[in-house]
């Protein structure tokens, strides 16, 4: 095959460490005339343009971008692919939205014609939105992966999904048994994990509807496949954790189930953990676990404010999640507008730079993806985005005032949205254009 290089040239920004950790300064690079080279869907260099490009061939063909800014293509640690077609539904917490919305929503993908369409339909919201990698929640239905996967691969996106396990407390129509979980999922392993850059996630939809035979079998496959991913719910609203405790008064908490169940571990993400009390932060570190964030959602559905200065001070990975659709929209841009308020609320800040580790890096760190996502370093997959400054009139008139990146990146994430995402590049492929 020939090489194919390109280069794109443009003021560029991405994280290269948590500021939490090393203080915002040494936490970012920022190249205000910057130039990234792409060979064969990997970036080969990243720089100034006055630097790089003397090193390159005359023939090269370079697109250069005039009033926008190069960040990496965000990640997205939770999401549910069947709840599309039921985004912003009104009036209900948690345990009723489910019962009245979600799980009548999730039976239509028994379809498989169904599962085409709406997978269709998610992944061109993903690539509109600038979200290059998701962990996403199929229905219970093996089909949904399957369709979620093919869309995925034929544009060569670094995607995780699994279908979901869930033998009790839902409907008759929607559950599936201990044994047939295992078995489905198996099959979806062994078809999909590791090809091209598909990951499988094993997905309990969360403690109270998998029975302990279940949860035994999730744990089971962690084992027989060492680098499957594990992904579930926890702690994300009150009357769900005290319905925990009822369903298991053996276990010391919500996350000792999961715990006891072998379903800790370096690349298993929980999501929401709103109500973790230390103990629990100190054990999901312990274990390499990570946590996604999801403000839009804990908002919408009134659950809670995640302390995220509690995870940081435990060393938790946290990576950001939209939760589409208990979250109510696919913009990461979004999501930090609002996760920027549930700090305000609780009278902490999140600087723009932390709000950008949170939707790249870190949530690449999350996903244990940080030697091919989540940066621009030489070496990783050619996952990047192109953020148009004059996106919308408002946008384009309020960073003209802009003095700094970093009040420039901050105007992005809370007047941003998809509108603001001019190009998404996935392995150095263009996979949307606004």
């Amino acid at each position: 095959m020939p090489l194919t290089r390109k280069a794109y040239r443009a003021a560029i920004l991405h994280s290269i460490a948590d500021p939490a950790e090393v203080g915002i300064e040494a936490s970012y690079e920022y190249f205000e005339d910057g130039l990234l080279v792409v060979d064969n869907g990997q970036i080969s260099a990243l720089g100034h343009a006055s630097e790089l490009l003397a090193s390159l061939p005359a023939d090269i063909e370079i697109t250069h971008y005039q009033d926008a800014l190069i960040t990496p293509g965000f990640i997205d640690t939770h999401i549910h692919l069947p709840q599309t077609g039921m985004v912003g539904a009104y009036g209900e917490q948690l345990l009723d939205w489910l019962n009245t919305y979600t799980f009548p929503c999730e039976s239509q993908f028994a379809d498989q014609v169904h599962a085409e369409e709406v997978a269709g339909i998610f992944i061109k919201e993903l690539l509109r939105n600038g979200t290059t990698t998701a962990l996403v929640f199929g229905s219970v239905h093996p089909q949904s992966v399957n369709a979620f996967f093919e869309a995925a691969q034929k544009l060569d996106l670094r995607m995780i999904a699994g279908k979901v396990m869930m033998d009790r407390n839902a409907p008759d129509y929607l559950t599936d048994t201990a044994e047939s979980s295992y078995l489905e999922s198996k099959a979806l392993i062994e078809r999909w994990h590791g090809k091209g850059r598909l990951h499988y996630a094993v997905t309990p939809r969360f403690a109270p509807t998998s029975t302990p035979e279940q949860l035994t079998l999730a744990g089971q496959l962690l084992g027989e496949y060492p680098d499957l991913y594990m992904q579930t719910h926890i702690s994300e609203n009150l009357q769900e954790v005290e319905w925990v405790k009822e369903l298991f008064p053996e276990r010391k908490g919500y996350l000792d189930v999961y715990d006891h169940y072998q379903l800790l571990g370096e690349r298993s993400v929980f999501a929401h953990g709103v109500h973790l009390c230390d103990d629990e932060c100190a054990r999901l570190a312990q274990t390499g676990s990570a946590v996604a964030f999801c403000p839009t959602s804990n908002l919408f559905l009134g659950s809670g404010l995640f302390n995220l200065p509690m995870a940081e001070k435990h060393k938790l990975n946290v990576g950001l999640g939209t939760d589409v659709g208990g979250g109510t929209s696919f913009s990461l841009l979004q999501t930090l507008n609002e996760a920027y308020k549930v700090m305000q609320l609780q009278g902490a800040r999140l600087s723009p730079f932390k709000s950008l580790y949170l939707a790249t890096l870190g949530g690449a760190r999350a996903l244990r993806l940080e030697e091919r996502i989540g940066t621009l370093q030489p070496g990783t997959d050619a996952d990047f985005l192109v953020l148009d400054y004059n996106a919308t009139p408002l946008l384009s008139y309020r960073l003209k005032q802009s003095k700094s990146i970093a009040e420039t990146l901050f105007v992005l994430m809370t007047l941003g949205d998809d509108r603001t995402v001019a190009q998404t590049y996935a392995a150095g492929n263009l996979v949307h254009q606004r």
